[in-house]
């Protein structure tokens, strides 16, 4: 929908990474200072921003600080109450296979079918019984999944040698698997019995089992790579392992809304003036677009 309006997917060649190195050298560029592997403890209302950077405790002041943590984590940082922990109810499997598999419906090439995003067992029906389970504690079967075949639309992920062997990639969201299904003592346990729900589901639509067209390592080994809630809190400090960094929030603002500062206009503001949400967290939040750090930064220049 965002793709220039044609609902092409418009993604940029050597992956996400590319975007992020550009990011990064327009950065520097422009005089920006990066600190990388830094760990912030705490922050103020007044701009204040304590963190550690390898032995080291260091303190800067700002004039306006853009957070790209979810509202949970920055609520900890400024030393508030929380409030309620936001919780994910998704999966995330990584495979690289030897080719694309056959689809039990032999009318449709599965490039065609994993060229875009590929939705399995999520009719209406199936999503309300896997609600039903996931709000019971129980694993869903089959599991709702979308999958995402990214070699497909950007071969330049894969080396020259996988490309020619007609190896790809995809990438498997399992979805109503709620993090409270999860915990420090089951997580490896429940990491195998995730796999095997994703598996699952992915074989119910195909005409071949997905597990021998998956390549190995040089130990032998599976290329494949699931990562639980749990893995992704622990990671990257999403709370519950929420990858839109808490609920979504409806985009537009409603009459009534406070909309005297350019933060509030552009959705990117707190309970502190000096502080501003930049990332999946902001009101227009809540996915790969970019479109809260967009936001923060207009807002910043309106200032």
């Amino acid at each position: 929908m965002i793709g220039g309006e044609t609902g092409d997917w418009d993604v940029p060649v050597g992956g996400m990474g590319a975007v992020t190195s550009a990011l990064e050298d327009a950065a520097r560029s422009a005089g920006a200072t990066l600190i990388a592997g830094a760990d912030v403890a705490a922050v103020t209302p007044h701009g204040e921003v304590r963190y550690r950077h390898r032995d080291g405790e260091c303190v800067i002041q700002a004039t306006t600080i853009l957070a790209n943590v979810a509202p949970h984590v920055l609520a900890h940082l400024l030393g508030e109450v929380e409030g309620e922990r936001p919780e994910g109810a998704q999966v995330k499997v990584n495979l690289l296979l030897q080719r694309l598999p056959r689809l039990r419906d032999s009318a449709i090439d599965p490039a065609a079918a994993f060229g875009g995003t590929f939705h399995i067992n999520e009719s209406y029906s199936q999503l309300e019984a896997a609600h039903r389970a996931a709000s019971a504690g129980e694993l869903p079967s089959p599991l709702p999944a979308e999958i995402y075949c990214h070699s497909l639309t950007d071969p330049s992920i894969l080396s020259p040698e996988l490309v020619a062997s007609g190896a790809h990639t995809l990438t498997v969201f399992g979805l109503h698997t709620p993090n409270q299904l999860v915990s420090p003592q089951n997580n490896d346990a429940m990491r195998e019995l995730l796999t095997r729900a994703v598996l699952d589901s992915l074989n119910s639509v195909l005409a071949e089992p997905i597990e021998p067209l998956l390549m190995t390592d040089a130990a032998g080994r599976p290329c494949l790579e699931t990562k639980t809630t749990l893995d992704l809190d622990k990671a990257l400090h999403l709370p519950g392992g929420n990858i839109f960094h808490g609920e979504l929030s409806w985009p537009f603002a409603e009459d009534g809304d406070a909309l005297s500062r350019p933060a509030e206009r552009w959705g990117v503001a707190t309970a502190h003036d000096r502080i501003l949400l930049c990332g999946a967290g902001a009101r227009r939040g809540g996915g790969v677009s970019g479109i809260g750090g967009h936001n923060a930064a207009m807002a910043v220049l309106e200032g």
